[in-house]
């Protein structure tokens, strides 16, 4: 979370120098959107994060309305950031990539060839107004940039340039160009390669919903496919929704010194009513758990990064017992840092439900049905009304599971859940309500197995 103020995207997610550094879309005089700063933390485990100070601020001309969402690359021991300067006159936005450079990784200069990236770089290919979120990338020696953009007819549109010194920028061709129903904006944008596949992420405004996917105002997608090179395009082979839950926007990667490719989102939704914002409480937005990545059948497959079990307390372990047509409740050790992880056996089982805070009506609960297949996740009636610009009221989201045996892994504090299925899909969600704690309780219709349950905190 911030110290204060308002965050939204996470930029410039980067090893360098031997830590995690995270800079983020950064209003710090108030808990609403504001003029974009960026705000910088870093971090050795994941978990404890140092706030440092803050790394940009709407200072030029080129960026005086805003220092909008970025990337961070290491050159020849320096740090650059690349992120967008947002200009608004008579009316009129302008956003163009911008370029800041420091020895230290903490104190920036913006560089005097600014914007790096502009009018002329993007020529007929884009709209200048819509221009923004650069994640800079390295390949054979090579730099080259995504950039978000979109067409006129409003549909979404990844640019690619090229650069040798991060500074001086040409164009290189357009990437990807979106369908109609596939939004009329893609935002933030990530290319990468990853176990034998070129993967890009990238977050699209108003994509239309297809069955339980994409019912956010704005989405989370990923494309994987194959790259040509010579020709910078990519060839998709498969597109899905990165998570199923009703909080997660923006996601960024980066690969760290193990080779693991690790992914963080602003764990927030546009068009949602914030209740930290209008309760007064002086900060608004935060982070997912980083996740460790993988490509499996040509899906994205995501876990929490491994650094986070040095932290968690097993406090209690059920093995290898059954719940038939009856409640079950559990006097575990409650924390403000929940942890559970269970793995169970659906065979005879028609529904089940796990009932984690509040009442059945009135709760957070994770429910399956055997029927349809559907893990669901909601907050409904629970705690501090939250509202959207969804033509529906959304209190929950679900994702489909085609094993009968799978493990729900879930952490849990007192704003946010975090739910992990098979370490391949997620769902994430937000929630407000009161300080109450309350045991787990398990509803089953049926015959559940339930194969483990361990239940604990995670200890900071």
């Amino acid at each position: 979370m911030p110290p204060v103020g308002w965050m939204n995207d996470p930029n410039g997610f980067v090893y360098y120098n031997g830590e995690y550094h995270l800079f983020y879309q950064f209003y710090p005089y108030d808990s609403k959107w504001g003029p974009m700063h960026w705000g910088h933390s870093k971090t050795k485990d994941f978990i404890h994060w140092e706030e440092l100070p803050t790394a940009l601020a709407p200072d030029e001309t080129y960026d005086k309305d805003g220092c909008f969402s970025g990337s961070a690359i290491e050159k020849d021991g320096k740090l650059y950031l690349m992120y967008t300067g947002h200009v608004v006159e008579n009316g009129k936005v302008t956003q163009t990539q911008c370029v800041a450079v420091s020895e230290d990784g903490v104190h920036f200069t913006k560089h005097k060839a600014n914007p790096v990236i502009g009018k002329n770089e993007i020529g007929e290919y884009g709209l200048i107004q819509d221009f923004r979120d650069p994640k800079v990338i390295e390949k054979d020696g090579i730099y080259y940039s995504v950039v978000a953009s979109k067409t006129a007819d409003e549909r979404g549109l990844i640019l690619l340039y090229k650069s040798s010194d991060l500074i001086d920028w040409t164009f290189y061709s357009v990437l990807l160009e979106g369908k109609p129903e596939q939004g009329i904006m893609w935002e933030c944008p990530d290319l990468f390669y990853l176990d034998g596949k070129d993967v890009l992420i990238m977050s699209p405004i108003q994509m239309t919903p297809q069955g339980i996917e994409y019912h956010n105002t704005s989405s989370t997608a990923v494309f994987i496919g194959e790259m040509d090179w010579e020709k910078g395009t990519l060839k998709v082979d498969n597109i899905h929704e990165i998570d199923y839950g009703l909080d997660f926007y923006a996601p960024q990667t980066l690969t760290d010194d193990q080779g693991r490719r690790i992914m963080v989102a602003w764990m927030q939704m546009w068009g949602r009513t914030l209740p930290t914002d209008e309760l007064r409480h002086g900060w608004a937005g935060s982070m997912t758990l980083p996740r460790e990545l993988g490509i499996k059948e040509n899906k994205l497959y995501q876990k929490p990064v491994s650094e986070i079990y040095n932290f968690i307390e097993i406090k209690e372990t059920n093995t290898d017992f059954t719940i038939q047509d009856e409640v079950l409740e559990f006097e575990s050790h409650v924390t403000k840092n929940q942890y559970y992880k269970l793995k169970v056996d659906t065979h005879e089982n028609k529904n089940f439900s796990l009932l984690l805070l509040g009442t059945e009506n009135a709760g957070l609960v994770v429910s399956y049905n055997k029927d349809t297949q559907l893990l669901t996740l909601s907050r409904d009636n629970y705690g501090y009304k939250i509202t959207g610009d969804e033509k529906e009221h959304l209190t929950q989201r679900q994702v489909g599971i085609k094993e009968a045996v799978f493990e729900l892994e879930i952490f849990m504090d007192k704003s946010a859940i975090e739910v992990f299925v098979n370490n391949e899909k997620t769902m994430t969600f937000t929630f407000y309500g009161e300080a109450n704690e309350s045991n787990l309780k398990i509803y089953s219709e049926g015959l559940l197995k339930v194969l483990s349950l361990e239940s604990g905190s995670v200890e900071v």
